[in-house]
């Protein structure tokens, strides 16, 4: 039994990288799905695409620069026993901008500068740098 299962995505995204694998695959949810289009429009990831009927298969295909993964770092900040909410002027920069950070929001899932701009606050679900 999976108790975080964003937690696990990023660790198996984490790990793939730090091997260099071309791509990494993972039990689909809506959630992880919000999370890997994220990473594709901030340009961490190539591509991603779901496969499978009944129990469908996230797959994210890596992107590196020369022998170099493009995620530096992942980290999980709210996590089912500590869930942390900030409002839309609390939301942190990662790196001093170098980096996203992923808002659940009302509006969905979305960066934490999209929740910046839009002027909503959610539950900080992770760093990407």
């Amino acid at each position: 039994m999976m108790n975080d299962p964003v937690a696990d995505m990023l660790t198996r995204v984490r790990n793939a990288s730090r091997a260099l694998l071309p791509e990494v695959a993972m039990p689909h949810s809506a959630m992880k799905e919000s999370i890997a289009k994220i990473l594709k429009r901030e340009g961490y990831i190539a591509g991603f695409n779901v496969s499978g009927d009944v129990k469908k298969t996230l797959k994210l295909e890596l992107k590196y620069q020369g022998r170099q993964p493009v995620i530096e770092g992942l980290q999980r900040v709210s996590r089912p026993g500590l869930r942390r909410y900030v409002g839309s002027t609390e939301i942190p920069r990662v790196r001093n901008g170098m980096g996203t950070a992923v808002v659940s929001t009302s509006r969905g899932i979305i960066s934490g500068q999209d929740a910046r701009r839009q002027k909503v606050g959610g539950e900080l679900v992770c760093y990407i740098w």
